[in-house]
């Protein structure tokens, strides 16, 4: 498996896992689906899944399309500071939403890079691969 399909799976795990999360504290703080508001910790927990929802649906494609043109180290290196973004995000989310930038451009600029690079090697019909 090469690496840019490892940190795919793992985007998709740890989305997963942030699922889980907003399941457990549905429990917890007795938030009865559908709704999504009740709890201010279930609502953090709940946005912070939604926000990497958003974000993994531009993560996926960047990540394979600039993985087709450049080296696949350099594009699962980005995707790992993506995920290390989300951990980040989550964390700083959980205890003050304020303080979330620092996790969210984490996650953000490598998306915008790979994007970038994905469509302009796409464009040219060549990458550094």
């Amino acid at each position: 498996m090469s690496a840019i399909d490892v940190v795919a799976m793992l985007a998709v795990f740890q989305y997963l896992v942030f699922g889980s999360l907003v399941s457990k504290a549905r429990r917890t703080y007795g938030v009865q689906p559908p709704a999504v508001v009740g709890h201010e910790m279930f609502e953090r927990l709940y946005r912070v899944q939604m926000n990497t929802l958003e974000l993994l649906v531009a993560l996926l494609p960047a990540l394979y399309v600039a993985g087709r043109y450049w080296p696949s180290c350099v594009v699962a290196g980005a995707g790992a500071v993506y995920l290390l973004g989300r951990v980040v995000y989550w964390h700083a989310y959980k205890k003050d939403p304020s303080k979330r930038s620092l996790g969210f451009l984490l996650s953000f600029l490598p998306i915008v890079g790979l994007a970038l690079v994905g469509f302009a090697a796409a464009v040219l019909g060549k990458g550094a691969a």
